[in-house]
Parts: C-alpha cells; structure tokens; sequence
C-alpha cells in the first residue's frame, strides 16, 4: 500500500523534503526548537541537550548495525574514547570546542578502523561478544594514564573559545561562560543546547545522505546478503570497515557532546555496558534500519527516561536499586513490549498512520 504520492521525477525521489506536509513539519519542527529555550526550565533543558547526545550516538549505531547488519555492544567505548579526548586535548592542549569535536571524531573512527578487521569473519551474536570486549579495552587503557585521563578519579573537560592552554582549569571559560546579545542573556545551558542541535541535525543529515549514496547501498546489501552482494562487485570486508569508521566517528563527536554537557567525566560510569545497551534499545525503539527511526527512538528514550525514574521511584520494589538502574529496568520492559507488539518500532507505527491517511476514506 502506498505511503507517498506517485514519484515520476528522480530529483524529487532525492528531496529530503519531497511533499508539502514535509515542509510543514520542517517549519513546525523548526519552531518548536527554537521555543524551547524559553519554555521549558533548567531542567528538561538539561534533558534535551543530552537527547540532542542520545540523535548523535544513535545516528552512529545505526550506521553500523541498521545499515550494515553489524551488531555491536561496544559503542559506549567509541563514546569513551571521543570523550576523553575532548577533555585531555582541551586540559593539556587548550584546543577550542570546535577544534575537539572533529578531532575527537576522528580519534574514535581510527579505533574503530583497528578494531574493524578483526570483526570481519563475524556476525550476529558473535559479532557482539567481540565488540562486548572494546568497552572493557578502552576503559583499562583509560585507567592506565591518570596523568593525562585522572584515572578512576575522572577529569575536567573545558570547552574554550580559542587555544588557551592557561585557563583551561576554569570550568567557565570560553564557551561555557554567560554571554548577552542586548538584551538578552545566554546561559551555559542554551548556548550548549543551541550548539548541540546543531550538531544532531548535521548527523541526521548525514546519515540520511550515507543511507542514499553508493556505498550506503552497498551497505544494506552486504546487510542483507553479504555473499550475494559479494557475487554482484560488492566487497562485503570493505564496507564493513567503512561503516565501523563512519559510525565510531559520530560515536566520538558524540562522546566529546557528552563530556561538554557533563564538564567532568569519569571512566565507568557511565562509559560502560549500561551504555552500549541504552543505545541498542534506542535503535529498536525508533527503529533499527533508518535514520529516522534513531532519532524519534532517541527522542522518546531522552524525553521517557525521566519519567520512568520519576515512576520506578513510586514502586516498593525497585527501592534497593539506583535511579539508573530503575530507569534502565522500566525501559527494558518497554523495549520487549516493542519488540513483541511492533518489531518496527516507532519508525513501524508511523508507516502505519501514513497508510492511514494515504488511503483515507478508503480501505484496501
């Protein structure tokens, strides 16, 4: 059953925005992330700017398993591995925020690329238990260099403005300090959120170019089929490698978000299997093959995270646990709901309120 109007023209098959109702939510979108700033507290800004983490490290694992088929467990150590490098380069280099985050990037990517050959004859379950092993690899490296990482005391993470290797102790330098445009005053927390935004725009809409472009297909063929793509010219080992680089690099920019919005990090937590499965469970809520999926999982998962602890906290049972904990129960009973009810995710109901309304008043 159709879900879009009849595409007759190619360019209109590669808009991002191809019909009215498209642009329409563009501008609505758009709106709403500009209000929010002004409508909501310190709080549930807080909680945007790390859902706007969450876009980041979703968009990446989808990368590697939504398009690529790769199950992976160790994304928190891509996360890890960005994080600490924003926090070492800024501390003992003074390098700018705008600087860190392609740098750190590009440090995750070139793990990603060491550990990518060694996965090559694996898959599945296999895949997943080798990749279980990068988290707890990371982290003893991590360990290994207090004096550049603060070992399991953890470390600052400065966000200046320009090379300033002198006031890098100050957690209010550069980025991170008030600014005032008039009569207005920007916040930490908005400037942060503004940055952020767009930083998970620019992935989604990486992605979204990725899943379209040649390698993107050749991509979900080796998901698909490896040996039948392998048969057609497709090297299964090459884009296996290339999605294990492209993906562990939006896992380090998003790793370097997420010791932006911290200020002060340590190894484990919260880089650890908690993490690499809250990033699983996002991707199978949204939607695992898309990169609209990951986001609308990531933004349910973001914006429902708050209120599952604030509901565990209610239950005489889950008392003896942590909030995290009792988060991470209550979503892990959502996602088996998900993966019972709609394996789709929020992506598969979605589709279904298109077809709805494509074919409305009429039933087929």
């Amino acid at each position: 059953m159709p879900i879009r109007p009849l595409v007759t023209r190619y360019e209109n098959d590669l808009s991002l925005f191809p019909t009215r109702w498209n642009k329409i939510a563009l501008v609505l979108g758009l709106i709403v992330l500009i209000l929010v700033p002004f409508i909501t507290d310190r709080y549930w800004l807080d909680v945007m700017n790390l859902t706007a983490v969450y876009v980041v490290g979703a968009v990446a694992l989808v990368i590697l398993t939504g398009f690529t088929g790769q199950i992976s467990l160790g994304h928190a150590g891509f996360l890890a591995v960005g994080a600490y490098c924003a926090a070492v380069l800024g501390n003992h280099l003074g390098m700018p925020f705008w600087m860190v985050i392609p740098v750190a990037g590009l440090a995750a990517a070139a793990v990603g690329l060491a550990a990518g050959p060694f996965a090559l004859r694996l898959r599945g379950l296999y895949l997943a238990i080798i990749t279980i092993g990068l988290v707890f690899v990371v982290n003893h490296v991590l360990r290994s260099f207090p004096s550049l990482t603060g070992g399991v005391q953890g470390t600052s993470v400065p966000m200046l403005w320009w090379f300033d290797k002198e006031g890098a102790a100050d957690f209010l330098a550069g980025y991170r300090a008030a600014t005032s445009v008039g009569p207005v005053t920007l916040e930490t927390d908005v400037k942060i959120y503004v940055l952020f935004v767009l930083l998970a725009a620019f992935t989604a809409w990486c992605g979204v170019n990725i899943r379209r472009s040649n390698s993107g297909r050749a991509m979900m063929a080796v998901r698909d089929h490896d040996l039948a793509a392998a048969v057609l010219g497709v090297s299964p080992a090459k884009y296996k490698i290339i999605a294990f680089g492209i993906s562990s690099f939006f896992a380090g920019v998003a790793g370097a978000m997420y010791a932006f919005k911290a200020a002060y990090i340590t190894i484990d937590p919260p880089f650890n299997m908690n993490m690499s499965v809250e990033f699983i469970a996002i991707i199978v809520i949204g939607g695992a093959t898309t990169v609209f999926g990951a986001v609308i999982g990531a933004l349910f998962f973001g914006l429902v995270r708050p209120l599952a602890e604030s509901f565990a906290n209610r239950l005489d049972l889950l008392e003896a646990l942590t909030a995290s904990q009792q988060s991470l129960l209550v979503l892990a009973v959502l996602v088996i709901g998900f993966m019972l009810i709609e394996p789709t995710g929020l992506r598969g109901v979605w589709m279904k309120v298109k077809r709805y309304f494509a074919s409305w008043p009429f039933r087929y």
